[in-house]
């Protein structure tokens, strides 16, 4: 889609060079920053029965800080406009995303931190995200946008890299699906080289069998990488692909580079449109990926606000904390936020946020 408000490519080469250097000065903020001070988000609306961030569980998990690595940033009342806006409940109600509006929400369920994860296929919306995240302090880490198949790929990869905030792109397409037979595309690939040398990660999504395997062949084909796949809990195999599901499952597992985000987990299935609530059938599915992929490669992410009308913040925080709450809190505290500082990198902004010694 091209962006309503043009910008020569050297101009925002340019802009993209000088937003590299804002860790290194004075915190700005942006006029429409300043605007979400004075705003709230929509209001939440939880179900009843779940399990609520602000509960308690026991040692496994009371306490512990918590990086919520999904969510989504945008400004729709920009002169541009944005691009993506949310759940259809979200942007029926606002066409902002803010971390000011955010964190009212998040802060009560223990999340101290966050990853913005680009919503947008707009290259000059990457200088949006770092400058609004430069802005505010819960924000540790930017996964970005720049396709592989352009070539300024490399260009704009070595001007963002500079901020310490840009810790990663979504990049889920780099192959090719004929009748099934999935291919990597060799540009893409060498321009993810990149993203390897760099060593920053790579988000995918959304999860789909095409996808998964071309994961397994990118994860072969460039070791260094760090891969990872967004909600996959959300993914609801049919009957008649469970067989092919577990398979690519395995394979992925088989690849000690390719990490997963246990989000999504409330979601409507794709056949009926339903979401499905019954704690044992979530657990089941929640059980079966972690025991897959182990303790060290799984990821917290509430995906807010795409998450918006299908379960609140609070939710997704309770769902997870009841899940391992069974488990060790050294396994609660890797995915709550130790794998993503790991796996991404991020930076400590504020005295709250944990980081690995």
């Amino acid at each position: 889609m091209a962006n309503k408000n043009s910008v020569t490519r050297r101009t925002f080469l340019t802009r993209a060079a000088a937003t590299a250097t804002l860790a290194a000065g004075p915190l700005i903020k942006v006029a429409s920053v300043r605007d979400a001070e004075a705003q709230t988000a929509p209001r939440e609306v939880p179900t009843t029965g779940r399990p609520q961030g602000t509960d308690k569980y026991g040692a496994a998990v009371d306490g512990i800080p918590i990086i919520d690595a999904h969510i989504h940033l945008f400004d729709g009342t920009r002169p541009q406009g944005a691009s993506y806006m949310g759940s259809a409940e979200y942007r029926a109600q606002s066409k902002t995303s803010l971390p000011a509006l955010y964190a009212p929400l998040a802060r009560p369920s223990g999340v101290v931190g966050a990853i913005v994860v680009e919503s947008s296929a707009w290259v000059e919306d990457n200088l949006w995200y770092l400058e609004v995240s430069q802005a505010n302090p819960l924000i540790v880490g930017v996964s970005g946008r720049l396709d592989p198949y352009k070539p300024e790929f490399g260009e704009y990869l070595g001007r963002y890299q500079k901020n310490p905030l840009y810790r990663a792109i979504r990049a889920s397409r780099f192959y090719t699906n004929t009748d099934g037979k999935v291919t990597l595309d060799a540009v893409a690939v060498e321009n993810l080289k990149l993203l390897a040398q760099a060593d920053l990660a790579n988000d995918t999504a959304n999860p789909s069998m095409p996808l998964m395997t071309a994961n397994v062949m990118l994860a072969d084909a460039i070791p260094s990488l760090r891969i990872i796949m967004d909600h996959l809990p959300g993914f609801d195999p049919t009957p008649e692909g469970q067989a092919a599901y577990e398979a690519v499952i395995k394979e992925m597992v088989a690849r000690p580079n390719i990490f997963v985000k246990l989000s999504e987990v409330y979601h409507p299935r794709l056949d009926n449109k339903k979401v499905v609530d019954d704690y044992k059938a979530l657990h089941d599915r929640l059980e079966y990926l972690f025991g897959m992929f182990g303790e060290d490669r799984v990821i917290f992410g509430t995906d807010y606000p795409n998450s918006y009308g299908v379960a609140t913040i609070s939710e997704e925080v309770g769902l997870m904390k009841k899940f391992f709450s069974t488990k060790t809190r050294a396994q609660a505290e890797k995915y709550f936020w130790k794998n993503a500082a790991r796996v991404y990198k991020y930076v400590k902004r504020a005295e709250n946020q944990p980081r690995l010694s």
